[in-house]
């Protein structure tokens, strides 16, 4: 089971960081740093699950990003939700303080993607950026990218479109300067909607990519 879900694992870290995609012409061409970088960090992650340890937490602290004490964790994250929600103004990207310790974003996918596509819009790399300019100023956190899909079309499409989805929001993300260690891209499919499938707006809201930050805590 380990080692099918490594495999799985691999296949998207390896799309994610041995392609490029160019922002404006949607176009992939080859990563030869991604590639050296993702296969250390593959052989990494296998060791250390097969081992039955956390590779994330082993990773992130072998890339020199320490622990928050718990008693920093709400001014912490306050500072950084109060910094997002500057930045991020008249976006249309989503804040919310889920609790203490995390604080969700939300891309809507009409503004992230064009329909039925997986390439980050031009227009909203920008916004990307900014993100990944405050989640560089707090490097203390882990970064889970969630794709999700509305109910339309097969199951299996829609997972794979929300996996594509979530990958190249962390590529922008990673390319520019959040480091890789801190990064996990998940297709969820249409398993979590957050409004009714049966409406025309209920499935525009559930076609989206979250970005939750959590604290990395001792």
């Amino acid at each position: 089971m380990i080692r099918k879900a490594l495999a799985g694992f691999a296949a998207l870290l390896t799309l994610a960081a041995c392609t490029t995609v160019d922002p404006v012409t949607g176009e992939r061409t080859r990563n030869n740093t991604g590639t050296g970088i993702i296969v250390g960090a593959i052989a990494g992650a296998a060791a250390g699950a097969l081992a039955g340890g956390d590779d994330r937490r082993n990773a992130m602290i072998g890339a020199g990003v320490g622990a928050i004490a718990g008693g920093l964790i709400g001014n912490y994250m306050d500072r950084q939700e109060q910094n997002l929600r500057e930045r991020l103004a008249g976006s249309g990207v989503g804040v919310t303080r889920v609790s203490q310790d995390r604080i969700l974003l939300n891309f809507p996918a009409d503004l992230t993607f064009d329909f039925n596509r997986d390439t980050v819009k031009g227009q909203f790399v920008p916004t990307l950026r900014d993100v990944a300019g405050v989640l560089g100023e707090y490097p203390q956190t882990t970064i889970d990218v969630l794709g999700h899909a509305d109910s339309v079309g097969a199951d299996d499409y829609n997972l794979g479109l929300s996996e594509r989805r979530a990958m190249n929001v962390s590529s922008v993300l990673i390319q520019s300067g959040v480091i890789r260690q801190r990064v996990i891209a998940t297709g969820l499919g249409e398993r979590q909607p957050i409004a009714d499938n049966s409406t025309d707006s209920g499935r525009q809201r559930n076609r989206r990519v979250e970005v939750m930050i959590s604290a990395f805590q001792g």
